[in-house]
């Protein structure tokens, strides 16, 4: 028997990095099976660097309900015997109802669990595992086609890049919303506490204000943000001796692929990482977690008091 399953997760970078973590368990549950992934076409790219996703369907276009019928019907000829609904969102609920109406397929979709989230963001109730791993979560449903739930170390298929260090220390100042980033005056202290280390500051091409920080020490910090690709970014990752960032995509990188990490978390519920080999710092506040991914406003007199409350002296004491 070669079972031929399907993995739907459309978005974002840091969900589809964390769904990743199901392919070798399903892998290992079924040998011989195929396995398709479909998401956006910004994505393609991060889904095929996983050795064991034999296809990528892309959603394309418009991506509107025109494109989504295209890529429904395509995904239709391929009669696939397993379906997981990673995503759970109008899109995929939409192509899950269209393939079952074709088909006798196992179908399992990861919940949202709406009821729980706003008990925690609206009541300050709780329901959750603490701390809340989004692997954990993306696996926990895949019990029921009798995948174990082990999260190891992933292979990734990434291209060459060298910094200019041989020996460096990954850092990621931003983040998608600005309430979870580590305040950067915390990474100057950081790159001045730790003065006999290499840095390469990775982030996107609007994060110019990373500059900051190679004009620190030009001869030991290389900023990298805004001058590589989502694949090379991830290489970079690779080839650190540990990475420092908030719950971002990046920090869960290291964490699929095996590589040490500190993750600051503040504000965010779902941002804990999986693995022994990334340690999490945080500050207790009762305010926390107050945000599903760091939008929203602080109740604090401090702005940010749970990121600013992990000071640089604790993050370099955790490198050294």
């Amino acid at each position: 028997m070669h079972p031929k399953i399907l993995i739907i997760r459309f978005s974002s970078f840091g969900d589809i990095i964390q769904c990743l973590a199901c392919v070798n368990p399903l892998k290992t549950r079924f040998p011989n099976s195929q396995l398709h992934w479909t998401t956006k076409s910004d994505f393609k790219d991060v889904v095929s660097s996983h050795p064991g996703v034999d296809k990528v369907w892309e959603l394309g276009g418009a991506r509107g309900l025109i494109e989504l019928f295209k890529l429904a019907k395509n995904l239709r000829n391929e009669n696939f015997d397993f379906i997981y609904d990673a995503h759970s969102n109008l899109r995929s609920t939409l192509l899950t109802i269209y393939l079952k109406l074709f088909s006798k397929t196992n179908f399992l979709k990861r919940p949202k669990e709406r009821l729980k989230r706003f008990a925690l963001f609206y009541l300050g109730k709780n329901f959750f595992p603490i701390p809340y791993r989004g692997m954990k979560s993306y696996l926990k449903p895949l019990e029921k086609w009798g995948v174990e739930q082990k999260t190891l170390p992933c292979k990734l298929k990434l291209p060459e890049i060298s910094p200019k260090f041989k020996s460096f220390i990954s850092l990621v100042p931003s983040a998608a919303w600005e309430m979870k980033r580590w305040p950067l005056g915390h990474f100057k202290k950081l790159i001045c506490n730790l003065s006999h280390e290499n840095f390469v500051v990775l982030g996107g091409p609007a994060d110019t204000f990373c500059q900051e920080l190679e004009n620190i020490d030009p001869s030991r910090v290389q900023n990298m943000a805004g001058k590589l690709s989502l694949m090379e970014s991830m290489a970079v990752v690779k080839n650190s001796k540990i990475i420092v960032s908030a719950d971002t995509g990046i920090i869960h990188v290291a964490d699929l692929i095996g590589v040490k990490g500190l993750s600051l978390i503040g504000p965010t519920a779902f941002g804990f990482s999986t693995g022994e080999h990334i340690k999490t710092l945080e500050v207790s506040l009762p305010c926390r977690p107050c945000s599903k991914d760091g939008r929203g406003k602080c109740s604090q007199k401090v702005y940010q008091k749970c990121m600013v409350d992990i000071r640089p002296e604790m993050v370099a004491k955790n490198i050294k």
